[in-house]
């Protein structure tokens, strides 16, 4: 419980002032939908990263003490009130033509007229978020995976896998036929957001490899260093290239939460509260994770968050024609994480029930 004590007081302080927000715009009843809404978002947050706190945690554990310390600094700076503060307003920003500063006092002082305004451009945020969470999830089915959870369904899919394009060609069909459901005068904005939704996922994935590569290549030259020098030079160009590969990597997972949030609420004081709460376990469990050792303990969690962004995908992609209620959003999320608890779980009762087994036969 260490790891998460700092968490749970900036939980307590997040929801006091999410409550003190929400009853501030509507009484009893906006205090418990704040409420509410806030730990729904906390939760997809948390449930959307899991598996980037296991990439996180694989990287992190070879690590000193000295970049964990720089990961849980600097990195949640970056994390928490860049991505997850600053970037909404940017969002409600560029959609709705206004300046940041505006967009802020619209969010603080006018949150109907803000409402309003967001809600003018809901087909382009949803066609943006939906295409790039799309391709998170397209790219996780289409992989040759080691373990299946839906062995049935994700084996026959990962042959797609082997044709190169095949999750864009998919998200771009997808986006083509989702035009039909919006009117004829926002079919060009529609498109261009969608479009733009996949550059930037293709873009966070080439920042990714190429700051991937160099974390490799350096690690190679401290392995075969030549004298002491250059093998610290190596290990320190090293840690500054994983650094930035690590904040390329949540950033690209942070726009499930932060885009995924406005399918659940347009409220942007609500959004950042829930996906800050969210993105201080999601540090904490990286750490908890590399010292207790115990990244392959739920072996379909990971499976279970990328299910969670496919679902979300869609509804968003459906809400530019369909209203669907907010908590149906949330819910399914959760729904899908505990479910694969409960597969990994009943694994692992399986897993061990046939060692026992073959410890009999071995005995006999």
């Amino acid at each position: 419980m260490r790891h998460f004590y700092f968490d749970m007081i900036f939980t307590a302080i997040a929801l006091i002032v999410a409550s003190w927000w929400g009853y501030s715009h509507g009484g009893m009843g906006g205090l418990i939908s704040a409420l509410s809404i806030t730990a729904i978002l906390a939760v997809m947050e948390i449930s959307l990263s899991f598996d980037n706190a296991v990439v996180n945690a694989s990287v992190l554990k070879h690590w000193d003490k000295f970049w964990k310390m720089i990961f849980l600094t600097v990195g949640i700076l970056v994390a928490v009130f860049g991505m997850r503060l600053v970037f909404p307003i940017v969002i409600v920003a560029v959609t709705a033509d206004m300046g940041m500063m505006d967009v802020v006092n619209l969010a603080l002082y006018n949150p109907t007229e803000y409402s309003a305004k967001l809600m003018a451009h809901h087909a382009e945020i949803s066609a943006f978020g939906g295409m790039f969470l799309l391709l998170v999830f397209l790219n996780f089915l289409f992989d040759d995976k080691d373990v299946h959870w839906f062995d049935w369904l994700e084996s026959r899919l990962a042959k797609f896998g082997q044709v190169d394009a095949m999750s864009v060609f998919v998200a771009l069909a997808i986006l083509m036929i989702s035009l039909s459901w919006v009117e004829a005068a926002q079919d060009s904005a529609v498109l261009i957001a969608g479009v733009w939704g996949i550059l930037v996922y293709l873009g966070v994935q080439v920042v990714s490899g190429m700051l991937e590569g160099d974390l490799e290549e350096t690690e190679e030259e401290a392995e075969g260093g030549i004298n002491t020098a250059a093998a610290g030079s190596a290990i320190m160009k090293g840690g500054i290239a994983g650094f930035l590969y690590l904040e390329v990597l949540d950033a690209s997972f942070s726009f499930d939460g932060v885009i995924g949030a406005f399918a659940i609420t347009n409220d942007v004081i609500i959004i950042m509260l829930g996906l800050a709460i969210g993105a201080m376990f999601v540090r904490s469990m990286t750490i908890y994770l590399v010292d207790k050792g115990t990244l392959d303990e739920f072996v379909y969690l990971e499976h279970g968050a990328h299910y969670a962004i496919g679902a979300l995908a869609i509804i968003m992609l459906l809400s530019m024609k369909f209203h669907i209620p907010e908590i149906v959003t949330g819910l399914i999320g959760v729904a899908f994480i505990g479910w694969a608890v409960i597969a990994s779980l009943k694994y692992r009762k399986i897993e061990a029930a046939n060692a026992s087994q073959d410890a009999t036969r071995e005995l006999s």
